[in-house]
């Protein structure tokens, strides 16, 4: 994959559900990410509230972001359990604030905010035999990047030829409207905490290790989320 016009990430993407292609649709229902990256193991314990908002509440959540480079609909909230819908949790962990805390388990993402709470978000996740754990850090973010299918992707659907010159960001594109790139050691990961608009993968592994938000949740996460913020993946 491409971002920003960096060639570096071409390697990035390794999938996209094929069933997008037997359409002949390419976006963001199920972006799938390359081999997977063993990190060392870390556990933490949460708890969350039983309560969370109504379908009319989520409604104006995940209402439409029309002032965006490429305007976001608004997301069908009915097809998403609504233990996923955004809101403020307890969470005890001795992570500084700002710290992102990725629960694949669960289908969960927190951003600890403090005094023992946390925003948390539902999210889709890697699916059997990529999954991965450990320590990284936000290396690099981008808004509606471009994505380009590495060479390994082609192969296996021609399809995806059209895009080996690049995919323009936008409504279409598998990275969505914006994209928080997971690095180690000054070295890029393969893996991204993405925006996806497709609420049916919200609380399901469906991609190669990689983690998405519905837009409207990872709009507000990346703009609380500086380069340099730690993350921890859980064990799922």
């Amino acid at each position: 994959m491409i971002s920003n016009g960096s060639i570096d990430d071409a390697r990035e993407a390794d999938d996209v559900a094929r069933h997008e292609f037997r359409s002949g649709l390419l976006n963001r229902r199920s972006f799938l990410f390359g081999s997977a990256i063993g990190l060392g193991a870390l556990g933490l314990t949460g708890c969350a509230t039983s309560d969370g908002m109504s379908l009319a509440e989520a409604a104006k959540v995940y209402g439409p972001v029309p002032d965006e480079k490429f305007p976001i609909p608004a997301v069908d909230v009915a097809k998403v359990d609504p233990k996923y819908f955004r809101r403020t949790v307890r969470y005890e962990s001795k992570e500084a604030p700002g710290t992102i805390i990725v629960d694949p388990g669960n289908y969960y993402v927190y951003r600890i905010e403090g005094d023992g709470d946390a925003t948390r978000y539902g999210v889709n996740v890697g699916r059997a035999g990529f999954q991965w754990s450990g320590d990284a850090y936000i290396g690099r973010k981008a808004e509606w990047p471009v994505w380009t299918p590495p060479k390994e992707m082609i192969q296996r659907q021609p399809e995806a030829r059209q895009y080996a010159g690049g995919m323009p960001g936008g409504l279409d594109n598998p990275l969505g409207a914006r994209t928080l790139y997971l690095y180690q050691n000054g070295v890029y990961t393969l893996y991204t905490i993405y925006s996806t608009s497709v609420p049916e993968t919200i609380g399901s592994g469906i991609t190669s290790g990689c983690i998405g938000l519905l837009s409207q949740d990872m709009i507000d996460l990346y703009s609380r989320t500086p380069v340099k913020t730690k993350v921890v993946v859980l064990p799922a």
